[in-house]
């Protein structure tokens, strides 16, 4: 999830070192269902959310699904920097538990679809169980931005992009307007 754009483009030809580069969409992979973390998956998973939290630090964002990043897993990052400083959550096979019945909107932006904002209506609160990197298993109560960034990023994991929560006008206006820039960009990027 990006939470404001930068103020700057960041355009990289290849991912720095410690990085993964960010499928765009509409990659087909975005909308896939993500399979569970096994116990055998350990290792890999931890250098995975490494570099899922230096993919989105550099993007910038506040959250990133292991989808986004071409792996089918049921994993996320989010970090919403309290204070301007780093508190990074890591969740494995994160399961939400309960949604409130009132609504909240606010807009949202993907680091899937760079540049794209829209106003989003979810359940106001949610209850998150998952696993941190240790094996340990944690519940989460979460309102306000914590709310939208969860339910967010666990949409992900079910195939489910922010603008699949539009009107189907609003969702074709964004997806024309991404396909633009990205061929703009590609344009740019060739005359370089």
């Amino acid at each position: 999830m990006r939470f404001m754009p930068p103020s700057f483009p960041v355009s990289f030809p290849v991912s720095p070192p410690g990085t993964i580069p960010i499928l765009i969409a509409p990659n087909p992979i975005l909308k896939a269902k993500a399979k569970p973390v096994a116990k055998a998956d350990d290792g890999a998973v931890r250098e995975l959310a490494a570099k899922m939290l230096a993919s989105m630090y550099l993007a910038p964002g506040i959250g990133l699904a292991a989808p986004q990043v071409g792996q089918s897993l049921r994993l996320i990052v989010i970090d919403l920097m309290p204070d301007n400083k780093p508190a990074p959550i890591t969740l494995i096979n994160p399961e939400i538990l309960s949604l409130a019945e009132e609504l909240a909107t606010r807009e949202e932006g993907c680091l899937s679809l760079p540049g794209q904002y829209a106003e989003v209506t979810r359940p106001a609160r949610c209850k998150v169980r998952y696993l941190d990197l240790t094996g340990a298993r944690h519940e989460i109560e979460a309102d306000g931005l914590l709310n939208a960034c969860l339910q967010h990023e666990i949409d992900h994991l079910d195939g489910v992009l922010f603008v699949d929560r539009l009107s189907a006008l609003k969702r074709n206006i964004i997806m024309r307007r991404l396909a633009k820039e990205q061929r703009q960009k590609r344009e740019d990027d060739r005359r370089r």
